[in-house]
């Protein structure tokens, strides 16, 4: 991550004035959102932009709307927080925040699987537009922090790590020549035809704004035969500021990619003496259904045979697969005075992240507590995955308390009652009727 004295120099209320609040898909929503406002919303900057930031920046926009980036929304890395919450909140929801301020009526049913991006913004949102929203901050964050923004950009816009690694190498050679002979013409300057420029720098995504960060440009010198051709180039000017270089390449090797976060999706229902089927999107499975059902069918065939044939290995070897067809699980908590909490957790989580979901939401946190499947099981292995207890796609897990220390707490005067209420007031007032 960044040095914190990097991060210190953000200034993140000028972008924020830009975006609204986010709002969660299950959020009620009485008034209509207001438009998005771009940049023109926000007041003139506090600072003046160095010419290279400017350039950056313009250059940073123009090659994104010619690659035809989906813009979306705003948000900065790792430690990154907003100064003022309370500000944050008064301003009018941004486009994406208003589709996510939009939810479906149906309550019975999880749409989406959400995700969230605490450090950088309020936005709860699909993957995908999560993804947007963070690209969309790091390009609009480029005339406010160049250097940091587009170092962010090659690490979080870039799917590909190796080729993230072979690319961030190749930037800190360049910075190394330029640091250690900014005087030699051949050291400042990059011709964008060059084999390793072409294949290993260009196609990573914030690559070049990171070099116009640094201060080269693109010019056409004649080179050889030619008379035209395109290069990056920095000025002796430039390469003999090496307090700016040393900062830049300190981004480069600093700089951690922004990852969006699963949102728990956190539901609160009265539960009826029946409780219905789950649904979940399709996005819980690695498989599609009609896949699923279709192995299902080829395994009821097969299964004598293969009960014969198959050796230990081979039978590890399912359990493995079987254990990888599943992304996220949706997983029920039932209290004991009817009460369900409901909460998305990725499929290779372990049991300590649904421990810890059910006590944060505890109106007494501190209550020694159970966990345990329909048929008595007790939920103990905490080194187990959710698809290695079996907790997925979905699951109803149940609330216990030790009878003794349940009735010693009641006794005492602690404020705690066995009979419940069990959940924190503002959860309880998410309680929607199951049917």
């Amino acid at each position: 991550m960044f040095p914190k004295k990097f991060f210190n120099k953000i200034k993140l209320d000028h972008f924020f004035k830009k975006v609204g609040p986010g709002h969660r898909l299950d959020e009620e929503s009485s008034n209509q959102p207001s438009s998005s406002r771009r940049s023109e919303a926000a007041g003139p900057s506090s600072r003046t932009e160095s010419e290279e930031a400017r350039r950056a920046a313009d250059a940073a926009i123009a090659r994104s709307q010619q690659n035809k980036k989906v813009v979306c929304h705003p948000t900065m890395r790792t430690h990154i927080k907003s100064e003022s919450d309370a500000h944050v909140r008064s301003q009018s929801p941004s486009r994406l925040d208003q589709q996510s301020a939009s939810p479906k009526k149906d309550n019975q049913q999880t749409t989406f699987v959400l995700f969230k991006c605490p450090d950088i913004g309020p936005a709860v949102l699909p993957k995908q537009e999560m993804n947007d929203y963070i690209r969309e901050f790091l390009y609009n964050q480029l005339a406010e922090q160049p250097g940091m923004a587009s170092a962010l950009m090659i690490q979080t816009l870039n799917k590909n790590r190796e080729n993230v690694k072979l690319c961030v190498e190749i930037l800190i050679k360049y910075l190394n020549n330029l640091l250690n002979n900014p005087s030699e013409e051949k050291f400042r300057r990059i011709r964008v035809n060059n084999k390793a420029f072409k294949e290993k720098v260009s196609p990573i995504e914030g690559s070049e704004e990171f070099l116009q960060s640094c201060g080269f440009e693109r010019k056409t010198l004649p080179y050889e035969d030619q008379p035209d051709e395109v290069f990056l180039t920095i000025s002796e000017e430039m390469a003999l500021d090496s307090e700016h270089l040393d900062q830049m390449k300190s981004f480069l090797q600093s700089a951690e990619p922004i990852r969006p976060q699963l949102d728990r999706s956190l539901r609160v229902y009265n539960s009826t003496r029946v409780v219905p089927n789950f649904v979940v999107p399709d996005e819980f499975f690695n498989l599609t259904p009609a896949e699923i059902k279709k192995e299902q069918q080829m395994r009821a065939d097969t299964v004598e045979k293969l009960e014969i044939l198959r050796t230990k290995a081979m039978r590890e070897r399912d359990e493995k697969r079987e254990l990888r067809r599943y992304r996220y699980t949706l997983i029920r908590i039932r209290f004991p005075d009817g009460i369900l909490l409901e909460g998305t957790f990725k499929a290779i989580e372990k049991l300590p992240a649904l421990l810890d979901f059910v006590r944060e939401n505890l109106l007494h946190e501190w209550i020694p507590f159970l966990l345990m499947t329909s048929i008595g099981q007790k939920l103990q292995e905490e080194e187990s995955t959710f698809a290695e207890l079996g907790l997925v796609p979905t699951a109803i897990v149940n609330f216990t308390l030790d009878d003794d220390v349940a009735s010693d707490l009641s006794a005492q005067d602690s404020g705690f009652n066995k009979n419940g209420p069990f959940l924190k007031p503002e959860v309880q007032c998410l309680i929607q009727e199951l049917r």
